[in-house]
């Protein structure tokens, strides 16, 4: 059994670099292969297809950042304080995991309608999380907005918009790009009725 997760964790690690650097159609699965000095029957064993990899990948990858969301949207602390903090963590783990997240947002129209179910499902379970606090920060009067599904989006777009810019030897640090998004994010919700707030 720890051969074969070795074996698959090996695949995914390959074809993620190489989806992230050549598109998920410049790439074959025969590419995969050569890069890992292995056949092509061993990967049609273990993913069926190069759809199914990208599936695979889709759900291994999404595990982590599913799963540190949720744990913060339990937090018992002030909305604004966990709000804060959901923001910090989508933006960390969209930027250390960027060749994973870049497949997601970038590549997603390679789907199967399989596939698609399984991306629909994910983004609802995250985009579940932002509903919940930014609710709660809605009746708690910290934010007056006409949609929370709008403005989650925004926020969305924000965080999803790093995977085609950011470059970790560019001039700021992951730290330094995490602290100006979350600043400007938090300044875009909250604005002057924020800056009210303790």
């Amino acid at each position: 059994m720890g051969n074969i997760k070795t074996n698959k964790d090996r695949i995914f690690k390959t074809a993620i670099s190489l989806f992230s650097a050549k598109g998920f159609r410049g790439t074959s699965i025969r590419d995969i292969a050569n890069a890992m000095n292995i056949s092509i029957s061993n990967i049609y064993h273990h993913f069926g297809n190069k759809e199914g990899l990208l599936v695979a990948i889709l759900e291994h990858s999404s595990e982590r950042l599913v799963k540190k969301l949720k744990e913060v949207s339990e937090l018992d602390v002030p909305p604004k304080e966990k709000f804060k903090k959901l923001v910090e963590t989508h933006i960390r783990l969209a930027g250390t995991f960027t060749e994973e997240t870049k497949i997601f947002f970038l590549d997603e129209e390679h789907l199967s309608e399989e596939g698609e179910k399984i991306n629909r499902n994910i983004q609802r379970q995250i985009y579940g999380f932002y509903q919940n606090v930014l609710q709660e920060l809605d009746e708690t009067g910290l934010i007056r907005c006409r949609s929370i599904k709008v403005l989650a989006f925004n926020i969305f777009g924000v965080i999803n918009w790093q995977l085609r810019w950011y470059r970790p030897e560019g001039p700021l640090s992951l730290d330094e790009i995490i602290d100006e998004m979350l600043s400007f994010i938090m300044n875009g919700v909250f604005g002057t009725t924020g800056q009210n707030q303790k």
